[in-house]
């Protein structure tokens, strides 16, 4: 005799996402409603699909401290864009290649990068490589590019290689990201040259405020004198604990630095997000609902519209 049939756990257990709505919606508590507003937030996002621009965006992500997420959010930025339906191309522009291995890619036996495109003048098209990812294509690095910087000295118009090598393939895309070195040297300056805009991570901590300055003397520089229309789109904060104080005086300094060019959303502390790289994913592939994903999803949502908005400014 067999008893009453168990329930199907797989259809009858509600979601996290549920879970957290039903429990905290209509809380009084400000930690409750934050978490309810999140969670309704990142619930939204699952299935958008957002415009597509009218002219190729050109995005370099760049911060000359290294550890401070800049890679992470390039790749992830870039993923996001093209689960929302984009065309979007990833340029690693860092000779350390993380952004090439954090897409699958083995950048020791790689025989096509953008090296081959910045010195020996091939065209980007014959290094560009399809990802696992619909939509998304990376123009990889691979280990010659760590002595680009020296052999860039010697090219003509040094400063604006990769602007008119990305000349042949830039109405391709809707999106082209750009993952700068952690420096400020020719490959950094390269990517300001060529783009219309700069994504600066900040992980939230006290050393990462050191040499910001600095950077936004250089792009200062390279729009008076490369690059006329380059724009910082705006701040981004990676790593950020909000149980911890010093996350939160961070967020304050930089806010009064920045005005309104720091994101509202802040990237969290989240071991998927290391996971990801290490397996050579996008956080969208590896977990698309583990805080990380949900993180990277709104910020991507975010700048849209933060686009959108200042285009209706013009």
């Amino acid at each position: 005799m067999t008893g009453p049939e168990e329930p199907d756990n797989l259809t009858s257990m509600e979601s996290a996402t549920e879970t957290i709505k039903r429990i905290f919606e209509g809380s009084t508590s400000p930690v409750g409603a934050q978490i309810a507003d999140e969670s309704t937030r990142y619930k939204a996002l699952e299935h958008a699909v957002c415009p597509k621009p009218a002219q190729t965006r050109l995005i370099a992500v760049a911060n000359q401290k290294g550890g401070v997420g800049k890679t992470t959010s390039a790749v992830n930025l870039s993923a996001a864009l093209a689960r929302f339906g984009c065309k979007v191309l990833l340029i690693d522009m860092d000779p350390q290649g993380n952004a090439t291995t954090g897409m699958g890619f083995s950048k020791s036996t790689l025989k096509k990068s953008v090296y081959n495109v910045l010195i020996d003048d091939e065209k980007a098209s014959d290094n560009i490589l399809k990802t696992e990812l619909e939509g998304m294509d990376i123009l990889p690095s691979n280990i010659d590019l760590a002595g680009a910087e020296v052999e860039l000295v010697y090219k003509r118009s040094r400063e604006k290689v990769l602007k008119n090598a990305l000349a042949e393939v830039r109405d391709r895309y809707d999106y082209i990201f750009i993952d700068c070195p952690p420096s400020l040297g020719l490959l950094t300056i390269n990517a300001l040259a060529a783009a219309d805009s700069v994504i600066i991570p900040i992980q939230s901590e006290y050393y990462a405020l050191e040499g910001l300055s600095q950077l936004m003397n250089s792009i200062t520089l390279v729009k008076q004198h490369l690059n006329p229309d380059l724009n910082v789109d705006g701040v981004v904060l990676t790593m950020y604990d909000s149980r911890s104080l010093i996350s939160k005086q961070i967020a304050e300094e930089i806010r009064k630095f920045f005005t309104k060019r720091l994101f509202e959303i802040v990237v969290p502390r989240n071991v998927r997000l290391v996971e990801a790289s290490s397996y050579g994913k996008p956080i969208m592939m590896h977990d698309p609902k583990c805080t990380g994903a949900r993180a990277y999803k709104a910020l991507t949502e975010e700048y849209l519209t933060r686009e959108e908005r200042d285009k209706k400014q013009k």
